[in-house]
């Protein structure tokens, strides 16, 4: 996979940039993919994610994980309100109807 600002014109490119959040900082990663970009933002102990991904595989891998949908900029996801939380991030006690910067907080 690329770095923002190799590859040739054209190409998909992976991006990251640091979020500040109140607790701390997480990663956004962002990839374009056309139509609209895959989005995950994420701290060392879980993640939030845009509609892209799949939660039943979140589950299956043990991920502390929250998806948001209609995304398209970190801001966007920060904004966003969990639609679908992982069964590791409901043990934590995350929930949906969270906003996705709330979701992220409580995991630093």
């Amino acid at each position: 996979m690329r770095r923002e600002g190799e590859g040739m014109g054209g190409e998909n490119t992976m991006r990251s940039q640091a979020i500040p959040l109140q607790h701390g900082k997480a990663t956004g990663y962002a990839l374009d993919l056309g139509n609209a970009p895959l989005l995950i933002i994420q701290t060392k102990n879980g993640y939030v994610m845009c509609g892209y991904l799949n939660m039943a595989t979140a589950n299956k891998l043990g991920d502390v994980a929250g998806r948001v949908t209609g995304v398209k900029t970190f801001e966007d996801v920060l904004k966003a309100t969990v639609v679908e939380v992982s069964e590791c991030a409901r043990q934590k006690g995350l929930k949906e109807g969270m906003s996705g910067q709330e979701f992220l907080n409580a995991l630093l």
